[in-house]
């Protein structure tokens, strides 16, 4: 058997001098400090009958979100200041949302109704602050104006028409990152493998189980549906399977429900629910998203039941949240549920609320969920009590609570 001999040679000393040796490498990278903007509007209707809400009420915005951080807009017909005796609406900006030390500009602008756009504005954009960004320390924190306007001057001026008022506010959330040198890579297109296989569910090639669904056929196929559905594989494949596997009958679902189900499992994606339902209303994809995402829990598909909270969270409203809470105590959506607790515990939404059918059921079929409902009313209270207390809190007009200096641009 022969040998591989593999010869190794010194280097000469002209290949070890300092002469060919690799220069040296240099690396740079760059911090970047920067804001991310956002702007809430808030209307305020029906200011007149605001009025003697009492010193240190406050009428809130919705919550919105800027820079990872949920914010609010608190408005005080009857002033933040019990020393100023009524005679001031005060306006503020307020972190809503969990956070330490979190740094922000602001912009609350009162906007002129008379086409004027002589705009009440108090910015820190656009100048340079000496002791920068002002930093919120922790949930509840705020900014703003104890002394925003006097309440006599405001009822006479253009800021407010029809008994309304129109308030902009802009928050800047300061962020930072270090930017490294950029690296080249080959781009990869998406992946089509949902396309493939939701034309598997279109041309119906290969299909080998059926499902009749009030008196409706759907075929599938048992591999597809048992990779995606821990219910599905024991249906079709486990020990407990049922005996006749070329065509299941279906109860307590409709046939809309299982067909978005079934365009799920092989797109994942939701259908269009207009074109599923042929209806084109709020309502109608409301009430095909709560039945989907019961379907969802009975059949194991725990992302297709978090896409049903994420679109019934964005639509709940007055006559539809008692309905939706008791899905959510049904089929433990963890996330849904305290998005209903809240909304039906705000003082503004309490009493629709309990005036509907929803809730009428919700009290029948889930009577332990009232429990959690009393525990958000009691919360909300406690809050309201909280930032009363803390309005006691003298704040010099035209300056934050640190007493920094704000100019007003007119």
């Amino acid at each position: 058997m022969g040998k591989v001999l593999r010869e190794t040679s010194r280097p000469s000393s002209s290949s070890s001098s300092p002469a060919s040796l690799p220069p040296p490498t240099t690396t740079a990278s760059t911090s970047i400090t920067e804001t991310v903007n956002g702007t809430h509007h808030f209307k305020i209707n029906g200011y007149s009958l605001s009025k003697g809400i009492g010193i240190g009420k406050y009428i809130a915005s919705d919550t919105f979100n800027v820079g990872g951080f949920s914010w609010a807009i608190y408005f005080y017909p009857d002033g933040k200041s019990v020393e100023d005796n009524a005679a001031y609406v005060s306006l503020f900006i307020a972190l809503a949302s969990e956070g330490t030390d979190v740094r922000a500009l602001f912009e609350l602008t009162l906007l002129d109704q008379s086409g004027n756009e002589r705009h009440k504005v108090h910015s820190h954009f656009g100048r340079t602050l000496d002791s920068g960004p002002y930093t919120l320390k922790y949930r509840g924190s705020m900014w703003g104006y104890k002394r925003f306007f006097k309440r006599t001057s405001l009822e006479t001026s253009d800021y407010l028409k029809d008994d309304c008022l129109s308030v902009n506010c802009m928050v800047g959330v300061v962020k930072s990152h270090t930017q490294g040198p950029k690296i080249y890579s080959i781009p990869i297109p998406p992946s089509s493998m949902t396309h493939q296989f939701g034309k598997l569910l279109e041309t119906g090639k290969g299909t080998d189980v059926s499902f009749e669904v009030d008196e409706e056929i759907f075929c599938a196929h048992k591999l597809v549906l048992a990779a995606r559905s821990p219910v599905f594989r024991a249906q079709l494949f486990g020990p407990m399977k049922d005996q006749n596997t070329r065509c299941i009958k279906v109860e307590d679902i409709e046939a809309p429900v299982f067909k978005a189900l079934l365009h799920f499992i092989y797109w994942d994606s939701l259908p269009d629910m207009e074109e599923l339902t042929g209806i084109n209303s709020n309502g109608a994809s409301t009430l095909m998203a709560q039945h989907l995402l019961a379907a969802a829990d009975r059949y194991g598909l725990d992302r297709l039941r978090l896409m049903c909270e994420a679109n019934l969270c964005q639509d709940v409203a007055i006559n539809n949240v008692a309905t939706t809470l008791a899905l959510a105590e049904q089929h433990h959506c963890s996330q849904l549920k305290p998005v209903c607790l809240r909304f039906i515990a705000n003082p503004g939404n309490l009493l629709g609320v309990m005036q509907t059918d929803g809730y009428k059921h919700l009290k029948e079929s889930c009577p332990s969920i009232l429990t959690d409902l009393l525990e958000y009313v009691a919360s909300v209270n406690e809050h309201s009590a909280s930032l009363f207390r803390q309005g006691n809190e003298a704040i010099p007009d035209g300056s934050d609570i640190h007493g920094r200096r704000v100019k007003q641009r007119l």
